[in-house]
């Protein structure tokens, strides 16, 4: 029996992309899923197509209130989750000198980081009194330096590395497990709309895989693929001249939200 099978994963971002590719690789294992996302048509169509027992959830992220109300459904029909994974992101082209780009700024920081931290709240109390649970956040290789172009993507992502840091030094000896993944490229809808090369990109349904065993084994933090894993332990090391340097020649992502 697979480590997921039986399991309650509580999964945001569940329309598409990674959030999709993780359902159905949840559901296949024989998990029991509450999926959320913003977009019902696409949660009732992921449901309609997964084995088992599970539950969809209309909710925004950034939205704390929506969160902590189906995060209590959730518990009402299925009981505490085994892990609660905060997928649900947004990406977006950004620039200082825009004016109109400060509300995509706000927009993708709340998502993002503030969003994460709204998926573990209605959770992370009972979970310390049974001493079990494990808490996923999914951050980015694009937290690791700033990106040009992507000054709100980077930032949330830097944010959001530091913030489970410091849940797992916090959840230390409590039972609770805090698990960051880092994804590097991952072909879904946020990274199709770029028109630069992708070093290492990876389908989003191999990319579940990786993620379901990086979050079985329990790992602290870990880059998927592993070539990224190798770029990102590099580019902290790099002097910000020969950085500014190799960064400013990279693509820019378009300006316009991405979920």
């Amino acid at each position: 029996m697979s480590n997921a099978a039986g399991q309650r994963i509580f999964l945001t971002g569940a329309s598409s992309g990674i959030g999709a590719a993780l359902a159905r690789a949840y559901a296949a294992r024989g998990a029991t899923l509450g999926l959320v996302g913003r977009r019902e048509d696409a949660l009732q169509a992921l449901l309609a197509e997964l084995p088992g027992t599970h539950a969809y959830y209309v909710a925004d992220v950034a939205e704390p209130e929506q969160l902590a109300t189906v995060a209590w459904q959730f518990i009402e029909q299925f009981g505490l989750p085994d892990v609660v994974i905060a997928n649900a992101g947004v990406s977006a082209g950004t620039l200082t000198e825009e004016r109109g780009d400060l509300a995509v700024f706000e927009r993708v920081l709340r998502t993002n980081l503030l969003g994460m931290v709204a998926t573990f709240q209605p959770f992370l109390m009972a979970m310390r009194r049974a001493h079990t649970g494990q808490l996923v956040g999914i951050s980015s290789v694009a937290g690791v330096r700033g990106l040009p172009g992507a000054g709100a993507y980077s930032a949330s992502k830097a944010g959001v590395t530091r913030y489970l840091e410091s849940l797992r030094v916090e959840l230390r000896g409590s039972g609770v497990r805090v698990t960051e993944i880092r994804p590097g490229y991952i072909a879904t809808p946020m990274t199709a709309v770029n028109r630069y090369r992708m070093p290492f990109i990876i389908p989003a349904e191999v990319a579940a895989q990786r993620f379901i065993r990086a979050i079985d084994k329990g790992i602290a933090r870990t880059t998927i693929p592993w070539q990224m894993g190798v770029v990102a332990r590099i580019m902290p090391h790099l002097p910000c001249w020969l950085y500014d340097f190799l960064a400013s020649r990279a693509g820019r992502k378009p300006r316009g939200l991405r979920t």
